[in-house]
């Protein structure tokens, strides 16, 4: 594992994800921004927001699969979630539980969530990317 998770003293620990990550592989590993497409290109979970970031997140686990990696790579999170409010946090946090859930992980990188106005796909509520190291 390339990748060490911290909550530093000082910051505030906060049980979606981690402050810091430290990594020490050799190979980063960039992913495009994920969505709500199945492996055919169909949108999973229209205007459901939490089975749309379970979706992304499915997506981004395979993505990591695919180079020889896993959540425990990933060193930053991104999530990109079109008209965010502080009320859609729970059915966020609802999706990257089912997700979670059925990767086996706990996804707690440190992450950024921004709220943007729209994404390239009107029906797509949600994109998520991730930044991981290998050795």
């Amino acid at each position: 594992m390339a990748v060490t998770l911290v909550n530093p003293e000082g910051l505030p620990e906060i049980d979606a994800y981690r402050q810091v990550s430290v990594s020490t592989g050799s190979k980063l590993v960039f992913i495009a921004g994920q969505v709500a497409w199945d492996a055919d290109g169909v949108t999973v979970g229209e205007g459901d927001l939490a089975a749309q970031v379970e979706q992304c997140y499915l997506n981004i686990g395979t993505a990591l699969a695919g180079v020889g990696a896993s959540f425990e790579d990933v060193a930053k999170l991104t999530v990109h979630i079109v008209g965010w409010t502080p009320e859609k946090m729970p059915l966020f946090l609802e999706g990257v539980s089912r997700a979670a859930a059925k990767l086996g992980v706990t996804p707690v990188p440190p992450g950024t969530l921004l709220g943007v106005a729209a994404l390239d796909v009107p029906e797509h509520l949600v994109e998520v990317e991730a930044t991981a190291v290998i050795d």
